[in-house]
């Protein structure tokens, strides 16, 4: 690639600075839902409150004090290549377009200035995990610094988000206070951004360009809809190709289907996404390959449903056995859609853990969700993983419409008789767009976002189960979401960390977060604080480096 000529660069993710983000949520107030749900992510050592990511930092430097830390050698999140950024980047390259990605921007801000130096005709900001428009901002105003010229481009969820919840001049606020230049309105929009690029190449006519929105004299102009259908195998990954990029490629990510075959009343991602899409089993394998070549060692397929369809996974779990690839493998995984040859084949192909979207376990909550599934299956399905040695995650809703007391105690006894190596437990989000809000008057749903109530409980209720599950339920260790979540436990094996290693820290992690959440006097806390942390030290002694 010729960096005096790029036409696009893409950026991948920008995590805000945990503190900066901490502060963000106090200003709701420390009693709110929202900063009430992020205090399940984060330990106040000394006054500083750091989230997991910074307590297995801390405890790496109380570990080595003598030893200055590199930035190279410092735990972070997100440290594996961005699979958005890195197939658009491929996307464009393959379409003869000079591209580069920025995995992490909060990291690689001197490798962005350089880009930018080059005069590229765009920058791609790509908004996968963002639910407000704080991380997009911070990077517009660090490139327009740099480089005033360049035109910023963003899409992706969070600009579907605003178009699907906004009409008029909220949609035009929303888009206006991020600042950028254009805007991409597609549930793909690869295609869509392809054709912005050689629009720019050519000094064309933007209005041209189907799917995009952005200010003329003031106002906001939005453009043609014209839907995308991008081939999944003509759009594969050669992994060989981003060598330089991959940072070793200890740890990648991917997808194998687009969309979702389910309709969960909490969930919007099928309206966005369209029909379930499925990779051939042929381009997977070459995309495997190439992987395998760069020398992967461990690969997340983040597919929502990656069992579905059936038959399909155990010839992919096959294909792997067959190919010898040694991968260790993590995924979502539907108990719902299994059986004890599948669970035997993904032991076998190097599966180490599976993400659950279990949601509840009470058999009223899972009908209200349409979950399709049952809780005798989920039960059934934990124990078959866990005697093939697989490890595994429940992530559960608390709060959704028709929850009550009772449904809350099935759920946590749930959790107790089948005993998941990790969970976590989320406040139901009273999301606009999805499913259940057709039903709002059914369930008398009222207020939105953190702050709702239905007919049977309301938010604060629900953060108040959601303490006692935390400080009751002892037969299943909490993993938090920010900065962290499931996907953390592949990237630490890239870095040296064992899956027993990551059992210790997060026992110790456990019992920290609990003298937060629990009501202990303040020198018992000092006191076990140091204790826990003194553990979390001595074991980070243990920890292989790997750069």
């Amino acid at each position: 690639m010729n960096d005096k000529h790029l036409d696009c660069v893409v950026i991948g993710y920008n995590e805000l600075p945990f503190e900066r983000y901490e502060n963000f949520l106090r200003n709701y107030g420390e009693d709110s839902e929202a900063y009430r749900d992020l205090r399940f992510s984060f330990i106040n050592v000394g006054g500083k409150k750091l989230d997991y990511t910074g307590l297995l930092n801390y405890g790496r430097e109380q570990s080595q004090p003598d030893v200055r830390p590199s930035a190279q050698a410092e735990f972070k999140s997100g440290d594996i290549p961005n699979l958005a950024a890195v197939y658009l980047t491929n996307f464009l390259r393959n379409r003869g377009y000079q591209a580069g990605y920025i995995n992490l921007f909060q990291y690689e801000k001197e490798k962005l200035i350089e880009y930018l130096a080059a005069d590229p005709l765009c920058i791609a900001i790509t908004t996968t995990f963002y639910v407000v428009n704080l991380p997009v901002n911070e990077m517009v105003e660090f490139i327009r610094a740099h480089n005033p010229k360049v035109k910023i481009v963003v899409g992706g969820p969070l600009i579907a988000n605003h178009a699907r919840n906004n009409e008029g001049d909220s949609f035009s606020a929303a888009l206006s206070d991020m600042g950028a230049d254009i805007y991409v309105i597609e549930g793909q929009g690869e295609a869509t951004l392809a054709r912005i690029v050689e629009c720019l190449k050519n000094d064309g006519d933007l209005g041209a360009v189907p799917n995009i929105a952005y200010f003329e004299s003031g106002k906001l102009q939005r453009t043609a809809v014209k839907a995308e259908n991008n081939s999944l195998d003509e759009n594969f990954i050669d992994w060989r190709s981003f060598s330089a990029e991959t940072m070793g490629g200890a740890t990648i990510q991917t997808r194998t289907a687009r969309s979702c075959a389910f309709k969960c009343s909490f969930c919007n991602y099928p309206s966005r996404a369209g029909a379930l899409t499925l990779t051939s089993l042929d381009v997977l394998e070459k995309e495997l390959d190439s992987m395998h070549e760069l020398g992967a060692r461990n690969v997340v397929f983040i597919d929502d449903t990656f069992n579905v369809p059936f038959p399909r996974f155990k010839d992919i779990c096959r294909m792997m056995i067959r190919k010898n690839y040694q991968f260790n493998w993590f995924s979502y995984f539907r108990c719902s859609n299994s059986d004890e040859e599948a669970i035997e084949l993904m032991a076998r192909s190097g599966c180490k853990g599976v993400f659950l979207g279990i949601e509840s376990g009470s058999p009223t909550i899972l009908v209200n969700m349409n979950k399709s599934a049952t809780v005798q299956k989920y039960a059934t399905g934990i124990e078959l993983l866990r005697r093939y040695g697989i490890m595994t995650f429940g992530s559960f809703i608390i709060g959704f419409p028709g929850e009550t007391d009772e449904t809350v105690e099935e759920t946590i006894n749930f959790i107790r008789d089948t005993k998941p190596d990790y969970y976590r437990a989320q406040m139901w989000y009273c999301e606009p767009g999805t499913p259940i809000q057709n039903e709002r008057l059914k369930y008398d749903i009222n207020g939105e976002g953190f702050v709702w109530s239905h007919a049977t409980m309301d938010s604060l209720a629900a953060m108040d189960h959601i303490d006692r599950m935390f400080l009751t339920i002892d037969e299943s260790l909490w993993l938090p979401q920010w900065s962290f979540d499931f996907w953390i436990v592949p990237y630490l094996l890239g870095k040296g960390i064992s899956l027993a290693q990551f059992a210790d820290f997060m026992t110790q992690s456990h019992k920290l977060l609990s003298l937060e959440i629990a009501s202990v006097p303040e020198h018992e806390k000092n006191r076990k604080q140091q204790e826990y942390l003194h553990n979390i030290a001595s074991m980070a002694k243990t920890w292989t480096s790997v750069a």
